[in-house]
């Protein structure tokens, strides 16, 4: 008789940003036990906006959901007895796959300048997001997520490639950020949720002071200690006065995880169909 850890859905998303955790939530609610695997690059700076930071609280709660930390493969395995939840851990890809097959694999790192692997045949269904995807390379099926254009790849096209162009939020682009000119140690004092104004020091880089660009809510920042590469987002002002939002998953990560839910949703009724033909 098979045990309830073969029968329990088992999902697996590479990352543990704000996409990731609002994906996390979806397949929670539908019934999967979900393990989101830590990344370092890019450093996740919408920390209230997703589980990130249950790997240093021991629990992270977005939604109404608490995320759980866990560190080694049998306590996913356990996990996988008790009802569906979300856990986040400092394990890689290479560590989850010997816990049980897994049924469902998202890459959601949205690593948009480094080579994305072959996701193919390591789970069910491997799902890839944002640039660098393709079902006819490297996953089943790929995901669009630039704004205006979010949803499945219906075809064997590759997803979008960066382009270089922030997405607005109210009318502020690129400027509502500050990027790592180069590698270091990240070190700062200040709380997302913190208004701040033009030039305050928000942290220092290798100990080089990094000023706020604009006045606004801090919507994301690095956490204090952690090691950045060159080039990417080190925080995030949102000046949209009283409709700033730094807490809570957003509207685009609902849309992406939305797209995401349909993808496995679309792979499961085919799989039944497959089975039991007419």
């Amino acid at each position: 008789m098979p045990q309830p850890n073969d029968r329990r859905l088992f999902a697996v998303i590479l990352g543990t940003n704000e996409i990731a955790s609002a994906i996390g939530i979806q397949l929670m609610r539908a019934g999967y036990c979900v393990v989101l695997s830590h990344d370092p690059d890019p450093p996740v700076i919408r920390r209230k906006m997703a589980f990130h930071d249950a790997l240093y609280t021991d629990t992270a709660q977005l939604e109404g959901v608490v995320a759980e930390r866990v560190d080694d493969g049998m306590q996913v395995y356990r996990a996988l007895g008790r009802p569906p939840q979300v856990m986040v851990t400092w394990l890689g890809l290479l560590d989850l796959l010997p816990v049980r097959h897994i049924d469902v694999l998202i890459d959601a790192r949205l690593q948009k300048r480094r080579i994305t692997p072959d996701l193919r045949r390591l789970a069910r269904l491997a799902i890839g997001l944002g640039p660098g995807f393709s079902s006819n390379f490297n996953c089943d099926v790929a995901v669009e997520t630039r704004p205006g254009k979010i949803g499945l790849v219906t075809d064997a096209r590759w997803t979008d490639p960066v382009d270089g162009v922030a997405s607005a939020l109210g009318d502020v682009g690129a400027e509502r950020f500050v990027y790592a000119q180069f590698a270091g140690r990240w070190h700062t004092p200040v709380e997302i949720g913190t208004r701040v104004y033009k030039d305050l020091v928000l942290g220092h880089l290798s100990g080089i002071p990094l000023l706020a660009p604009r006045d606004g809510i801090l919507r994301g920042i690095a956490r204090d200690g952690c090691e950045v590469p060159a080039g990417v987002k080190l925080l995030e002002i949102d000046p949209r006065g009283r409709d700033a939002q730094w807490t809570g998953t957003d509207q685009r990560g609902r849309a992406i995880a939305n797209a995401t839910a349909a993808a496995v949703r679309l792979h499961a009724a085919r799989s039944v169909t497959q089975r039991n033909p007419a």
